[in-house]
């Protein structure tokens, strides 16, 4: 067997390892094939899961680079990446140690968030489903386990995550059993029969509900009385949290960006932001304005707020769409699932971002998804949502994760990554944010004051999550920081601080990201000159799915020098 022939291996058992430890996340991304299982929490689990990414990672290392194609080339790097990020996740397993609510990084978040999405096609399809439910009780029950036995090891959860998971537990068990979003697949289903939904009730009301409640009082009886106060929020009060954090920051930003550096780097953009605020702020307002008093105007304004959700759904849904029918003026032309707008779960809301992302099944039963938060519409401001849909959407997310599962070139374990690749992919969509104004997206200065604001958000994200889990700032401090510096709502700020306490490094990677995109795209600007062009551009950047950063690099720079040396086709030489 020759090094391609390992390599070509080594993507199919990689494929099958990452979605068999985490079968939640496959489900979420739309990958078949893994919708009756779900992933093991113990500590056996997870150290069986590392241990058989570490053997993988043993197999990569032997094969030679040199030998090996340039697309190939890159295959190796991206997968190198995500073994060892997959693996250190495993290892240092943040969220036993740090209890929460977190969408991603806590087990039960993710079984809420990830199995009423799984599409039920067929007969097997819903015999799997059943299967999932029914091991649904002795998940829950392993994750309470885990969370006790990391408690009483002195891993001490903070106060606010615990109280975040004690109300959504609460929150799902006051529901009617018929209502529980467990069983609005097999109500979609074709192939489910009365008996399965009748089935499925009895295992929710007898078996499911009963070991939620067993989780919820481990979680106040348990952990609650020994939790970190909101002074000791960062990952740094826990023991080796310094390290954890340098591991977090390197998987979510895939750079070796040192936490103080990124520190600065935040508190530059911000500094950078204030004439535009004045700028665009000043034409929005009709009158002078300092930056402070834009913020200010933007957040005491009441005319600037949803009066109900549908308000909130309209605006959402028409930026959707204006996006589309401008998107082959900047891209190639992609034959790509469909997008939809739903609102989050109002029992999630508490805990959830203003807005999320699931992409397409790949057998096209389900579209991608724009979830976006609708409670609580009158504190919800009317000048940022134009912005979200733009990178949840398109240009942002849906068109770079739907057109991913679309690249043949890749082995399938590439054509199904987010999270995994999070500086790739949250950079993107916050490019598409400024992409937007560029293609005439926005309908008003007031709501390029929304773009601002949210480029203020991801820049203070630099800068409160690497003070609260670097320098051990407290809740309450980050909070104060990112109110200062952005027109956020005073409830979106709230989340905001919880979701990076929760998940530590991962607020990083949309301006690390978007930095970076921005660099390659003004370094091939000015190399090429007329050579330019932006939607070949961006087929490059899209031309190989979500990678890190410095594969991104390799592959940006082997796209201008085709396109300097007169490629005729314009795509990069990776792609060949």
């Amino acid at each position: 067997m020759n090094d391609k022939e390992r390599l070509d291996e080594l993507d199919r058992d990689f494929f099958v390892a990452m979605h068999e430890i985490d079968p939640l996340t496959a489900t979420q991304l739309g990958v078949p094939g893994y919708d009756h299982l779900l992933p093991d929490p113990s500590r056996a689990g997870t150290e069986a899961g590392a241990a058989r990414l570490a053997a993988l990672e043993a197999r990569l290392r032997v094969i030679d680079a040199r030998a090996l194609g340039a697309r190939d080339q890159v295959n190796q790097e991206v997968m190198a990446h995500l073994l060892w990020a997959l693996r250190t996740n495993l290892e240092d397993a943040i969220w036993a140690k740090d209890a929460s609510a977190g969408t991603y990084i806590s087990p039960q978040s993710m079984a809420f968030a990830s199995i009423p999405g799984a599409p039920l096609p067929g007969a097997d399809a819903v015999a799997g489903y059943l299967q999932r439910l029914a091991a649904l009780p002795g998940f829950f029950d392993a994750v309470r386990a885990r969370y006790q036995e990391e408690a009483a090891a002195g891993w001490r959860s903070t106060e606010v995550g615990i109280r975040q998971a004690q109300q959504q537990l609460e929150g799902h068990l006051a529901r009617a059993v018929a209502a529980d979003p467990m069983l609005v697949p097999l109500g979609e289903s074709p192939a489910a029969t009365p008996a399965d939904r009748g089935r499925a009730e009895q295992v929710i009301l007898s078996q499911v509900r009963p070991a939620m409640v067993r989780l919820l009082r481990a979680l106040s009886d348990d952990l609650l009385p020994l939790a970190r106060p909101d002074d000791e929020v960062g990952i740094c009060h826990l023991p080796g949290g310094g390290e954890m954090y340098r591991r977090a920051v390197r998987r979510q930003t895939t750079t070796d960006l040192d936490p103080e550096e990124i520190h600065q780097i935040g508190l530059g953009v911000l500094e950078a932001l204030e004439a535009e605020w004045e700028e665009v702020g000043s034409r929005a307002f009709g009158r002078a304005l300092r930056a402070e008093e834009v913020r200010a105007r933007l957040r005491e304004d009441p005319a600037l707020r949803f009066q109900d959700e549908g308000q909130i759904l309209a605006v959402v849904t028409a930026s959707l769409e204006r996006a589309e029918a401008a998107r082959d003026s900047f891209f190639p032309a992609y034959r790509i699932a469909r997008c939809v707008v739903q609102p989050i779960d109002p029992v999630e809301a508490g805990n959830a971002p203003m807005a999320y992302y699931r992409g397409p099944s790949a057998d096209g039963t389900r579209p991608g998804t724009h979830f976006v938060l609708t409670t609580e519409p009158t504190s919800r401001f009317t000048y940022e949502y134009e912005a979200l849909a733009f990178h949840e959407s398109t240009p942002g997310h849906h068109l770079q994760i739907a057109s991913a599962q679309t690249l043949g070139h890749l082995p399938m374990y590439r054509r199904h990554l987010d999270a995994e690749v999070c500086a790739y992919v949250e950079g993107w969509g916050l490019y598409a944010e400024r992409l937007a104004d560029e293609m005439g997206l926005y309908t008003s200065d007031m709501t390029r004051l929304g773009m601002l604001s949210f480029d203020a958000l991801r820049a203070s994200r630099l800068v409160v999550d690497s003070g609260m889990h670097h320098l051990g700032w407290g809740r309450q401090q980050a909070v104060d920081f990112m109110w200062r510096s952005t027109a956020t709502p005073r409830s979106n700020v709230d989340n905001e601080i919880d979701r990076y306490i929760a998940w530590p490094g991962q607020a990083l990677a949309y301006m690390i990201g978007r930095r970076e995109i921005r660099r390659l795209r003004s370094a091939a600007e000015a190399r090429l000159g007329a050579l330019f062009d932006v939607r070949a551009f961006h087929g490059a950047v899209l031309s190989e799915g979500a990678v890190p950063l410095s594969v991104l690099d390799d592959v940006v720079e082997r796209w201008i020098a085709a396109q300097a040396g007169g490629g005729a086709d314009g795509r990069p030489v990776a792609a060949r």
